[in-house]
């Protein structure tokens, strides 16, 4: 499975789904910082693990609907630009088996305020939690697994 990603050349307009680790550094060095950005923001939501029936989670299974994910992703990044003053955003969602500590998500917003900033950061994690179509199935200690319901809504078509 390859990295998608998109771009938009005006502000940056990412969102990337892809299969490797997520290089924290890599990901800030994709805003061409500027002078009008006095705050930047990011979140790392990485895989805990969590107790289970009485068995540790050692590991995830991520499995996504990759041109719907993208699209929704674009789409929650587009949102956050309207909505709150921030230059640039990025969002980039791990798929595939991730190990506990790993990193599944990261975002990171640029903005002229810290208020904006963290408020914009906040918005595009609760959104791609909620809106992108992504399955996670549980591995535990025990050999056991579980698939994982989500609070993913289903998403209609924007045309």
């Amino acid at each position: 499975m390859q990295d998608h990603q998109r771009h938009r050349e005006s502000n940056l307009l990412m969102f990337i789904l892809q299969t490797g680790p997520i290089d924290p550094v890599k990901a800030k060095n994709l805003c061409q910082d500027t002078a009008q950005n006095g705050a930047f923001v990011s979140f790392e939501g990485t895989v805990r693990a969590d107790e289970h029936n009485g068995s540790m989670v050692n590991g995830l299974l991520y499995i996504a609907d990759n041109t719907a994910c993208v699209a929704e992703g674009e789409r929650i990044i587009k949102e956050a630009l309207s909505q709150f003053s921030i230059t640039e955003a990025v969002c980039i969602q791990r798929i595939g088996q991730l190990k506990t500590t790993e990193t599944a998500i990261w975002i990171g917003v640029w903005a002229a305020h810290r208020d904006e900033a963290f408020k914009g950061c906040r918005y595009i994690i609760e959104e791609v939690k909620k809106r992108l179509l992504i399955w996670k199935k549980e591995f535990y200690n025990d050999g056991s697994n579980s698939w994982i319901h989500g609070a993913q809504k289903p998403v209609t078509s924007h045309e």
